[in-house]
């Protein structure tokens, strides 16, 4: 099993840089960054960095962890666009690119600056369009598309990439999102805990035996707030007071018992984001805690 850490693009430049140093240096297995523009918070003016810009000077920084945008919102760029975007990070990192992508969901960053945000079906749609154009720029020499959202007349991708850039479809819908994923994706993202991702599992390979896809060909990554506890009591504590997103929370034993649950039903990969860890040092110790604490038996 891999795990990776997802840094938070709110920090500053020097931070991030510094925490993807650092996470690589203890041994996490891929870094990623969100894509937005904005805070969905009332606070919209906070500080949020663009992934592309962000993802390529990681790229020139680390030299093995595999990169990726968890997820890029497929409405705030055309398809074209987004797959020579990964193309030419993946080239800077040597091929270490994932290209994360999903429908697109915050409804304040469109109206901010003058984005389509559409209906959900809409959104929907689109991305399907944008799947079918990405895989097929990344296999063919050119693509012509001629679909309800998007056009395309002979467009090439040159270079190709420089790695497989694998697609990443996330999100947890289970009629729409899940059927793409077993249609058109290679890695699959969902925000999980061991009971959502038991029964997320289950709903994608029924999609994946409907379309006949044999569902491990899929990698499955799970992501979660991380709350790393001294006792049993404190754990219990946070579980009582945190409803919120899925979350790993407990001793490290208590941790690695849900590490072997994800292990048992067949997850590749274990992302924790940075955003309750604290800053600096804090949450480099962490960090380092729970691979060498909680990780190390999964590795």
């Amino acid at each position: 099993m891999r795990f990776s850490f997802w840094i938070g693009n709110k920090h500053s430049w020097p931070e991030i840089a510094r925490s993807a140093v650092v996470s690589e240096d203890m041994g996490w297995d891929g870094l990623w960054f969100a894509d937005h523009f904005m805070p969905f918070t009332e606070d919209v003016q906070g500080p949020i960095h663009e992934v592309w810009s962000i993802l390529s000077g990681l790229a020139v920084l680390t030299q093995r962890v595999r990169l990726g945008p968890l997820v890029c919102g497929n409405t705030y760029r055309h398809p074209t666009v987004l797959a020579k975007q990964a193309v030419a990070t993946d080239h800077i990192s040597g091929g270490r690119v994932v290209l994360g992508i999903g429908s697109g969901w915050q409804e304040n960053e469109h109206l901010a600056y003058g984005l389509r945000f559409g209906t959900f079906t809409e959104r929907f749609e689109r991305l399907e369009e944008a799947l079918q154009i990405i895989r097929s720029l990344r296999s063919e020499s050119s693509t012509s598309f001629d679909g309800k959202y998007y056009r395309l007349t002979d467009a090439p991708l040159a270079p190709k990439p420089k790695g497989s850039l694998p697609i990443l479809l996330g999100g947890g819908g289970e009629k729409k999102t899940l059927r793409m994923v077993a249609q058109y994706a290679e890695e699959w993202n969902v925000w999980a805990d061991p009971q959502i991702m038991a029964h997320k599992i289950g709903v994608l390979d029924r999609h994946c035996e409907t379309l006949g896809r044999d569902p491990r060909s899929i990698q499955r990554s799970a992501v979660a707030l991380l709350f790393l506890c001294d006792d049993a009591a404190r754990s219990a504590e946070i579980r009582a007071n945190h409803p919120g997103r899925p979350s790993l929370i407990g001793t490290a034993s208590e941790l690695q018992a849900q590490l072997a649950s994800f292990a048992e039903m067949g997850v590749d990969e274990v992302i924790v984001p940075d955003f309750n860890l604290g800053d600096g040092a804090a949450k480099d110790e962490m960090a380092e805690r729970f691979l060498t604490e909680v990780a190390a038996p999964f590795r």
